[in-house]
């Protein structure tokens, strides 16, 4: 059995010690600030009056197919704000401040709403999915999302959330394989490195949970008509006492069409067929559904996937793709090349809906699971991952909450603090090649809160619940408007520089000609095309 697949705590310090000395020496220090960033922030737009905003994505926002940094998730109400790559947290959110600023500009008396759980939702008929336009991408994209909304409703997919996106320098990989003499291409070693990343990454997400969860609660018509299991906080909200991400359990995003064909993450090949069997596999309560119905696209495919994206994870190896590329083509031809994080929730408490030192924490952590050895998942490890997840997301605040490791029950405050004194020597690192300490009082502020579950966001969310009270519609949505009328003053009072604001104008109508460009030259009808698609096909130019 190979080193790197035996579960000894004694090796697997001893080679994370090991590649964090050899990235840490003077020659290669400065490859730790080459790495890239990028935050991706879902946000609902809501009226005035904190109802979901029914109008039609802004145009002077620009085109929501082909805008680079402003476009829409699942609904036409469901803004994404994407900040192109950085090299340093802090510049992330200055870019992401920056879009917020403008389309503050640009959304009169609309605001965003501040939570990851939504608003009070219209009926589901009424909640209107986002539209790209005529151009044949654009059409899968809508279609994509009607799949959506028949699987599995349409408020599930009115939650928002943060996704990180990480990557180090293509030249750390290549320093660690020459290190180890590793076998096999350099791509082939960062692939597998990455891959190796997200194995631990299962294992120790429940950590981000207790310390990043803020959705404790929800406004009641979320659940309305379904069993929940829900405490109830006031008239109109719903808790668990010690949870930390309701949005994270199996309230929020779940799919149980998908249980059978989880990708396993032994090697990215594994990953690969494990969702080329999804989109592929037929799916019965889905063929029932049928694609179409009266000559109407209900769904791009009957398969427990339509397309790759779908699968429902809280981290996944990423490759950019090219125009009509799939994400397994791009990883198979040309490798991993960055993770997304996507178990993040909205910081209520933060403008942007994510805090630098949230970020710059996730830099450390991210580090250390990617330096650590990684031993393969069992089927038992996998159960125990995903338990350990589950239990903190419902209950992670609970004193005296034990996990499990390696099949032995630990306290969830024990093994963060073993955690969080290995993160610590990451943090060490990346603040050494900084030349500050920002990185490493990051983790003061989480260890404060694994010795003190009052200050972690879920409790303050609970403490902000019960400070505003439940008068009217209830203590989480006026908790929630009382944030959003926050964070709108916020960016309204800060107008971007006139030179910033003509650029957005500009990008955003640059994107509204590109699109009309697509519509303009795209030839064959949308049927071939999805046909296509599914094939593979479109992305054969760039092979």
């Amino acid at each position: 059995m190979p080193a790197e697949n035996k579960p000894q705590h004694t090796s697997t310090a001893t080679s994370y010690l090991r590649r964090l000395a050899q990235l840490n020496d003077a020659a290669h220090r400065p490859l730790l600030g080459q790495g890239l960033r990028g935050v991706e922030r879902e946000t609902l737009r809501v009226d005035a009056q904190g109802r979901l905003a029914l109008t039609p994505h802004a145009r002077a926002l620009g085109s929501a197919l082909t805008h680079p940094q402003i476009t829409t998730d699942y609904s036409e109400s469901l803004l994404e704000f994407i900040t192109p790559p950085q090299h340093d947290a802090s510049d992330v959110l200055a870019r992401l401040d920056e879009i917020h600023r403008f389309a503050y500009s640009q959304l009169g008396d609309e605001m965003l709403w501040s939570q990851s759980m939504p608003c009070p939702l219209p009926d589901e008929a009424t909640i209107p999915i986002a539209w790209y336009g005529t151009s044949n991408i654009g059409q899968l994209k809508h279609v994509y999302r009607r799949g959506l909304a028949v699987r599995y409703g349409k408020a599930m997919q009115c939650i928002a959330g943060i996704h990180y996106n990480f990557s180090l320098a293509d030249s750390v990989w290549r320093v660690l394989r020459d290190a180890e003499q590793a076998q096999g291409s350099d791509q082939d070693f960062q692939s597998e490195r990455y891959i190796a990343l997200i194995r631990n990454f299962h294992r120790y997400s429940w950590l981000l949970m207790y310390l990043f969860g803020a959705s404790p609660a929800l406004y009641d018509g979320f659940v309305a008509g379904k069993a929940h299991g829900l405490e109830r906080f006031d008239d109109h909200t719903l808790f668990l006492p010690y949870a930390t991400s309701l949005r994270m359990s199996d309230l929020g995003y779940q799919n149980s069409a998908q249980a059978d064909v989880t990708p396993r993450f032994d090697s990215l090949q594994s990953y690969i067929d494990g969702l080329t069997r999804a989109v592929s596999l037929p799916h019965a309560p889905y063929e029932a559904i049928g694609t179409k119905r009266d000559g109407q696209w209900q769904q791009l495919s009957t398969n427990v996937l339509q397309i790759e994206n779908e699968f429902y994870s809280t981290i996944r190896p990423k490759r950019v793709t090219y125009s009509g590329e799939r994400p397994v083509q791009a990883l198979q031809r040309r490798g991993v090349q960055y993770v997304e994080v996507r178990c993040l929730d909205i910081d209520p408490f933060a403008p942007h809906g994510v805090s630098l030192p949230t970020m710059q924490f996730l830099d450390a952590f991210l580090l250390f699971c990617a330096l650590d050895d990684s031993p393969l998942l069992s089927a038992q490890a996998h159960a125990e991952n995903k338990a350990n997840f589950a239990q903190v997301v419902k209950q992670g605040r609970r004193p005296g909450l034990e996990l499990q490791r390696d099949g032995q029950a630990i306290a969830l405050r024990q093994w963060g603090d073993e955690l969080l004194a290995r993160i610590r020597l990451a943090a060490d690192a990346l603040d050494a090649q900084r030349g500050d300490g920002a990185v490493g009082a990051s983790l003061v502020e989480q260890q404060a809160k694994l010795d003190d579950a009052s200050l972690t966001p879920s409790a303050h969310v609970l403490q902000a619940l019960r400070d505003v009270g439940g008068d009217g519609q209830g203590a989480f949505f006026n908790f929630a408007m009382r944030c959003t009328r926050e964070h709108a003053q916020y960016f309204r009072s800060h107008a971007l520089p006139s030179d910033l604001q003509a650029q957005f104008v500009e990008m955003a109508a640059v994107s509204l000609r590109e699109q009309a460009q697509l519509e303009q030259t795209q030839t064959g009808d949308f049927d071939a095309f999805v046909a296509a698609y599914h094939a593979g096909a479109l992305g054969d130019a760039h092979a």
